[in-house]
């Protein structure tokens, strides 16, 4: 019997950004306009009630490709396009073993439906693997990260799309075929299902594509399962140790009250987000989701071969990203997975969202319960407003708290025998927001000085929090 007392030795301790929310330099090398190119930045906007993130319909896209005036924040990002070399050296002090982070599309291929891949882009990121290589973190990279080029959008109507698919698989096998023998981990596409908030940036669908949107999504997601096993499938034949996971956005609910009915519906509603793995790594449409579809009049279209492929390529590890939980009142919310109500028990954060460190251990051991596939936690993290005191030091006590209790958890969850990957923090340093494109809300242990307009020396300087890390890394967890 194997007692386990902690982490194992050598656990990747890790960290996570975007490359559409960090690279900046969204006109360099011949890199393409994206998805989150034309997420305008607004000083009205009401960071507790975020219903979306950009998007809108083919009209209102157009006028924002045409848009000179307004300010665009992930097209400058932190400028880690040019930075990367620092910013790592910082991160490796940090004592990082590994690092996620995604490839742009639209710099590789910047329509999307090219046949060769720009050489510029593709020599980018050689560059910065082997970079992070070089910094003794192992890379971890997901392939599509709200990064879909707008010229996919505007002419064929994104995953929509099934021509999207072919185009998408080809940029993949481009990535596996250049860096496939320096990155082991990839994660084909960033939280699948959050369609409900990400539509835009990871289907790249238009709000006017269809007269059922709701339908449409889900026949975009079928496009991406698709897409993932075909990236599976070809990632088989290759003579490289590559792991090809799928990744959810944790969204594992609480019933309001014992009430029968709120215990029902939250358990329907959590089984809705299930979905989107249980394909993946079970391989099969589960006959609750069908049954669902059904109820709500979606018709998904299935053409010949895809279950059969689905079948045979199932993911081989299972990443989440946990932020927070939300309860289900069988009164005021519905299958609608957009709905949920707010836990009066736990404490908000400035953008409302209720920190519950318990929630990780449960939404871990639930997914290992259902897969008992390994899990890497691709995010976790504390967005606030940080201010620098006289002292000229970012004094974060609730970071450290936030890490602390959540990292607890996760050590519950590992000698429980869950098969953890790795756990990167989101974002070990300052990058833009994805939900309210807002630079205020920072993430790391590492600031940058750049405000939500763009302004300011974009120097680098450590956290409180910085060095509570690098002693929780030093010591693998036991000094928590």
């Amino acid at each position: 019997m194997n007692n386990i007392k902690g982490f194992p030795k050598n656990f990747l301790w890790g960290g996570a950004i975007a490359a559409c929310q960090a690279e900046g330099a969204y006109d360099v090398a011949g890199k393409g306009l994206s998805t989150s190119d034309i997420y305008a930045y607004s000083k009205q906007n009401d960071r507790k009630k975020i219903s979306k993130e950009g998007g809108g319909s083919k009209e209102e896209l157009a006028e924002l490709l045409a848009d000179t005036d307004s300010y665009f924040p992930k097209r400058f990002g932190i400028d880690f396009y040019h930075t990367y070399k620092e910013d790592l050296a910082l991160l490796k002090e940090l004592g990082l073993k590994a690092f996620r982070t995604s490839i742009a599309w639209a710099r590789i291929f910047p329509n999307g439906d090219e046949l060769e891949p720009n050489e510029a882009g593709l020599k980018f990121y050689d560059d910065l693997i082997d970079e992070i290589i070089k910094n003794d973190m192992v890379p971890i990279i997901t392939m599509s990260h709200y990064e879909m080029p707008m010229h996919l959008v505007m002419n064929y109507g994104g995953f929509y799309n099934r021509k999207v698919i072919d185009f998408f698989v080809n940029y993949a096998k481009v990535l596996l075929d250049r860096y496939g023998d320096r990155v082991k981990y990839w994660i084909v596409f960033n939280q699948i299902n959050l369609i409900n908030y990400c539509w835009f940036g990871s289907l790249g669908i238009t709000e006017d594509i269809t007269d059922n949107f709701e339908e449409a999504k889900y026949q975009a997601v079928h496009h991406q399962f698709v897409a993932n096993a075909k990236v599976r499938e070809y990632a088989k034949t290759l003579d490289k140790d590559v792991q090809i996971g799928t990744m959810l956005a944790d969204f594992t609910a609480y019933p309001a009250t014992c009430k029968p009915e709120d215990v029902v519906l939250t358990m329907k509603r959590n089984r809705m987000e299930y979905f989107f793995s249980d394909v993946q790594l079970r391989g099969s449409y589960p006959n609750y989701a069908l049954q669902h579809f059904d109820e709500m009049g979606y018709h998904i279209c299935f053409e010949k071969g895809d279950l059969e492929l689905i079948k045979d390529n199932t993911m081989e590890f299972l990443a989440i990203s946990y932020y927070y939980t939300g309860i289900i009142d069988s009164t005021k919310n519905t299958m609608d997975t957009s709905t949920s109500e707010m836990n009066p028990y736990l404490k908000p954060t400035p953008w409302d969202w209720r920190v519950d460190p318990l929630g990780f251990y449960n939404c871990i051991s639930q997914y290992w319960d259902r897969y008992q596939v390994p899990i890497l936690i691709g995010e976790n993290g504390y967005g606030a407003l940080d201010v620098i005191e006289e002292d000229g030091i970012i004094h974060d006590d609730y970071r450290i708290e936030y890490y602390r209790d959540h990292i607890n958890q996760l050590k519950k969850c590992v000698i429980d025998g869950v098969d953890i990957i790795a756990y990167c923090a989101w974002a070990p340093i300052d990058i833009v927001s994805s939900s309210s494109n807002e630079m205020s809300k920072r993430y790391g242990f590492i600031y940058v000085d750049r405000d939500d307009e763009g302004n300011g020396t974009q120097k680098r300087s450590k956290k409180e929090s910085f060095a509570w890390m690098q002693q929780l890394i030093k010591t693998n967890g036991e000094e928590i």
